[in-house]
């Protein structure tokens, strides 16, 4: 069965298991940003909660606000988890990871425990870049460079010419 393109949170850990370490941190990061290109691959959009929650606890710390990580991560998490329509757990223990999941399967989303388990989007619900983007065909599959352009298929699944919603043919 076909699925549509998927708003999925990839949930793993952050602090967990770092002791406070920076280049530890940075290395949970990159795991889930790694996971989130993988299923950006696969047709769908992904999102981390940290994408939204840390620059506003940045800038609260800078207002002098200390609490800032205790008050804003989880909720903000939580909040653009409500948007999804699922939820992608990865990595090792982690109590807000598992807190995401709790989340999610209490508002009825789907949870994956397994990025085989997230179906690929149908390729004629993809979106097309406009033309002049950067990324490379093989990195992004849905790129359809043969005709010098690509289009938004989901509004034109027949191929039909027309244009997307930017503007662009």
């Amino acid at each position: 069965v076909p699925v549509s393109s998927l708003l999925i949170l990839v949930a793993g850990p952050y602090r967990s298991g770092t002791g406070g370490d920076p280049a530890l941190i940075e290395a949970n990061v990159r795991a889930m940003t790694r996971t989130a290109l993988d299923l950006h691959s696969r047709g769908h959009l992904p999102v981390l909660g940290e994408w939204f929650a840390l620059p506003l606890i940045e800038a609260a710390e800078a207002d002098g606000q200390t609490d800032a990580y205790d008050r804003l991560f989880h909720p903000i998490a939580e909040q653009v988890l409500a948007r999804c329509d699922g939820c992608l757990r990865i990595g090792g223990p982690s109590e807000g990871a598992d807190r995401m999941v709790r989340v999610a399967r209490e508002l009825g989303k789907t949870v994956y425990t397994s990025i085989d388990e997230v179906p690929p989007a149908d390729e004629s619900r993809t979106y097309r870049y406009p033309p002049g983007h950067q990324a490379r065909a093989d990195q992004h599959p849905q790129h359809d460079g043969e005709h010098g352009h690509q289009r938004c298929r989901a509004d034109h699944p027949d191929g039909a010419p027309g244009r997307n919603a930017l503007g662009h043919e």
